[in-house]
Parts: structure tokens; sequence; C-alpha cells
């Protein structure tokens, strides 16, 4: 990088060794049924603005997997699952929920997933621990469409890697997964949900993405009368390129040490080899990243709990039904050192007939083809600075149609896909500096046919993102770092039915963090020291045309929750 060398302390995550700020007790709920989570506000234990998963009005029946279970080495936790006799289907409604808390003390972040069957369920990553006190989270996900997955009693386990006993590390992180399963009635009817979820990879967990290792494939011979299929896809950051957002071209990376590849990354999805479709990687930070002050007790959006991108591969879906072998493959366009990825294939069959026919009747998707600008410059003294840009832009199509028992289905989808990464770069004998605007959108329409009707769903996803950090090499040997922070998570949908619209929906996650801290040298590379000036804010809003809302923001100072606003965007949903 130079002269300097300071990129332990913001490229990959650290953990807190030593922390000023003052703790206290924490009041939220775990109640995963209660409407809204309860804060105590002074509190530093993770405060997440994330609403509950909405819930039917029946009873649930609840299936422990894992109790309690404590994470302080590298070996999974098994367990074994039995469908819930008291109730036995249809349900309305499949949400896992888990409960995590981590001991005071020393650790780093750590990435924590669930499989049941070796389908992936849950994906994760913990908070480093506070240093008084226990810290506890909760998370959920609804995993409705996944209704086939647990009709059948099968194994599972949770993999949680975690260190005890190095470098003063010494937190153990424990953590509850449950299941609750809500019966359907008449005012709460079972919804279609997939007849088949299908793991890539199918042993083992996640796959590692890399230079070496490319692609993750898995051969399917599917039912010959699928309808639909869609891949649900995790691709998460880890090592060199953790935070692959501050990556640069390589030649410029290698100059001042830090990632190459640029900073552009994108999730491919293939069948057979044909390019299928594409998913944009969210731009996580973890509650190590950056600088750890930034993400307590507030962190960064999904970061306690990863969301699946889903990719509608149904143009496919008659030629997936011709009784043949196909190959799904997923790859990370310019992954190096690495990302971890689970997929999983949900499968719709036709019931009413055991083939169907069909072809893809259009499909110009092609690789991503990213340029670079480059407007670094190097002077006479060394000083790196400048900007440097990525830019990747993709238009496409793939259509098919598919024979069913109701008729022939044709499926056509149409996306633009656009990415952009202006990353400005600092680098002098005493200071290295990297800030970025960064923005990554897909727009897209589905248009569904079934005889004379058409439906059309326009979706819009975009993930904006800005800031940086700015090292200051001090005259003692500590670095002071200021960093900000801009997350943002944007999605709208629309249906219409024969041009009428019929339903839309909203939502915004954004947290916004800023922080200044020393982080001071360590036998281990650098702990983090005082902090100030910390603020954090997060605001996340749901609306549909309903008349449903959501709204909730909490603002965080001097790493305590300081406010917490419900409603305040509730004014009303959509009109048409």
């Amino acid at each position: 990088m130079g002269q300097m060398s300071m990129k332990a302390s913001v490229l990959l995550a650290i953990p807190i060794f030593a922390m000023t700020t003052s703790l206290t007790v924490h009041a939220q709920s775990s109640n995963s049924a209660a409407a809204s989570s309860q804060f105590q506000i002074g509190s530093s234990l993770e405060a997440i603005a994330d609403p509950p998963v909405p819930r039917p009005n029946t009873k649930p029946c609840v299936v422990t997997l894992l109790s309690n279970q404590a994470f302080e080495n590298f070996n999974n936790a098994d367990y074994t699952y039995t469908p819930p006799a008291q109730c036995p289907g249809a349900w309305a409604k499949v949400i896992l929920t888990a409960d995590f808390s981590i001991q005071p003390g020393v650790q780093f972040d750590r990435t924590g997933q669930l499989f049941l069957g070796d389908v992936n369920i849950y994906f994760g990553t913990t908070a480093e621990p506070l240093q008084t006190q226990t810290d506890t989270w909760h998370v959920e996900r609804d995993l409705t469409d996944y209704t086939s997955l647990f009709k059948t009693p099968q194994t599972g386990f949770a993999s949680l890697g975690n260190i005890i006993g190095e470098d003063g590390l010494n937190s153990i992180i424990f953590g509850t997964f449950k299941l609750e399963f809500y019966p359907a009635n008449f005012l709460n009817p079972a919804p279609r949900t997939a007849d088949e979820v299908l793991p890539l990879p199918n042993t083992g967990g996640t796959a590692t993405l890399n230079n070496t290792t490319p692609e993750l494939t898995q051969t399917f011979t599917l039912p010959t009368n699928v309808e639909n299929a869609y891949l649900d896809v995790i691709a998460q950051s880890q090592n060199e390129e953790e935070q692959w957002f501050f990556c640069l071209p390589d030649a410029l990376g290698n100059s001042v040490g830090v990632c190459g590849n640029t900073a552009f990354r994108q999730v491919n999805i293939s069948i057979d080899g044909t390019p299928a479709g594409v998913a944009p990687v969210f731009p996580w930070i973890y509650t190590g990243g950056i600088d750890p002050g930034l993400w307590s007790p507030i962190p960064g959006v999904q970061t306690l709990n990863l969301l699946p991108y889903r990719v509608d591969l149904t143009p496919f879906a008659g030629v997936l039904s011709n009784g043949q072998p196909h190959t799904i493959g997923v790859t990370v366009f310019n992954a190096f050192e690495y990302f971890s990825t689970v997929a999983n294939l949900l499968v719709y069959e036709d019931h009413g007939s055991r083939k169907v026919t069909g072809e893809v009747t259009e499909n110009n998707l092609a690789a991503p083809n990213p340029a670079v600008v480059n407007n670094v410059t190097t002077d006479a003294s060394g000083n790196i600075t400048g900007v440097v840009t990525v830019t990747s832009a993709q238009n496409f199509t793939i259509a098919g149609f598919v024979n069913t028992s109701h008729g022939r289905v044709s499926t056509k989808i149409q996306q633009n896909v656009n990415f952009s990464n202006a990353q400005t770069l600092t680098d002098t004998a005493t200071q290295f500096g990297q800030s970025i605007v960064q923005t990554s959108t897909i727009n897209g329409t589905t248009t569904t046919q079934v005889g004379p009707l058409v439906n059309a769903k326009k979706t819009s996803v975009s993930y904006p993102f800005t800031g940086g950090f700015l090292e200051t090499l001090e005259t003692n040997g500590d670095i002071e770092q200021t960093s900000s922070i801009s997350q943002n998570f944007l999605r709208s949908d629309a249906d219409t039915l024969e041009g009428f619209p019929i339903f839309q929906s909203s939502v915004s996650n954004q947290v916004n963090s800023q922080d200044t801290a020393v982080f001071v040298p360590s036998p281990t590379g650098f702990s983090l020291g005082s902090t100030s000036g910390q603020k954090t804010t997060q605001s996340y809003v749901f609306k549909d045309s309903l008349g449903n809302c959501y709204s909730r923001t909490l603002n965080a100072a001097n790493n305590e929750l300081t406010k917490v606003t419900d409603q305040q965007e509730c004014h009303g949903g959509f009109r048409f």
C-alpha cells in the first residue's frame, strides 16, 4: 500500500479488545410472536428495526431443533427433525426463529448457518461481544415456500465455527433454533408451495467460490411435470474480499495492498452451461467490518440475517421436464478469495399432469463485460490519489413456455441490470483512505400468459451504498480512523392483470453509521481502543396497496440506543 501498513484494521473484521462505552441492561423481548420488539433506551445490546414475520391467527406447533447450543469450535451441531404430530398440515405459514447470545469478552464476528437435509434454511453472521454483559439478538425467516421440506423426518446441522483460547478470543456463542407451524383454516388458507426443495451443494454445507474453484454446480433429474422453478441464492463475501466493494483493479490493488479484480461482483446462474439469470450481491458488512464501533448496538442491513435473492428459472420449465439430467451452475463474477455460497432450487409441479412439454423461445443473456476507468495518479513523492470507476450494464430477455394440464403457460423475463462503483483513493506517508459511491439495480418485468389472460409483475431491486474511511498514522503508532457508511435495501413490486393494477408493495431498509476509532497495535495486529462521535440510524419501512404498513426507526449514539420511533411513515399505503 505504499508507505503505510494499516489494512488489517479495515479490510477484515477485527475483534473488540477494548471499547470505551457504558453498558446497560437490554430489555428486548425474544417472543417471536410479538407484534414488535421492546427496546430500552441506553442499551448497548443488539437493536434491529426489521419487523417480525407476519403470523396467521392460528395456534402454532413449535419444534425445537437446537436449544442453547454452544458454539466454541468448528464442529457442526447435529440434530434430528420430526414433523409436529399435533399440526400435520396443511400449514398456512412456516417460520424459523433463531435466538443467539454471545458471552462478554473478545471474539470475531462469525458466520452461522442452519441446514435441514442439506437445504440451507438460515444464513447470517454474529455480533461481536460486549465487554461486561451478554449480548443477545433474535432473527426470523419465512420458510413457507419450503413446506415440502418439513413433511418428513430427517437430520440437519448447524454450522457456526468459533475459536476459544487462541489470541485472547474467549467468547462462546449460543443459539436456539425453532420452527413454528401455523395450521391452515378458512381464513388462513395454505398457499401453493414448492413440491421439491433441492440444495446446491447437496452435501457438506456451503461451497467456496474463488479463482481456482469459480463455479458451484449440481446435476438433477427433475420430475417430468415442472411448471415453475426458482433458485434462492446467497453469496457471502469472505477473507480478502470481505469488503469487496473496496477492491480495485489488479495492478492498482497490488500497489496499495488491497484486494483486486475490481469492485464489481455479481452472481451468474446457468442451466447446462447456458446463462439463465443473474443476482446482485448485497454489500453486507459484518459487525467487525471496517470499524466494530460502527455496528454497536445497531448492525448493518441484514448483517445478522442474510436474505437470499430469488432468480426465476420458469422459462426453462419445459426443458427441465424432459426427463434428462440438467446441471444448475452458480458463479460469482470476479470472485477470488472467496465467497461462501449456497442455493436452493424450488420446483413447482403441474399436479394435473405427469408430463409436460415446452421450450425456451428467447435467451439473449450474455456474460457481464464491466468497464473500468482509472484516473488514479502517483506524484513524485509517491502519493497516490484519484478516482477509479467500474460499471456494468446488461439488458436481456429470457422467454419460454410449458404445455400444462390447464393450457400453455408462457413466461417472459425482461431485466435491466446495472452496477456502478466510483472509488476515491488516498495513499500518502501518513494517511490511507477509500470512499465509494455505489449503485446496484435490477429493474425487471415478468410477463405470464395463460390462455388469453396476461399477468405482468414489475420488480425493482436497488442497493444504494456510499461511504468510506480515512486512516491517519499517529506518531505513537496508533491509527485514527474516521468512517461513515450508508447502506440501503430497496425493493418495489407491482402486479397487473390485463393491464389493471392488482397489488403493489415496497420495502426500504437503510442504515447510516459514523464513528471515529483509534486502533492500537497489538501482538495479533490491531485492537480497537477508544471511539468518539459514534452515531447510527436504522429506518425500516414496508407498505402495500392493501393498507398494510410497518415503520420503525432506531437511533443510537456513543454505542447506546437513544430513540425508537414507530409507524412514523405509516400515513397510508398505495393508492391506485
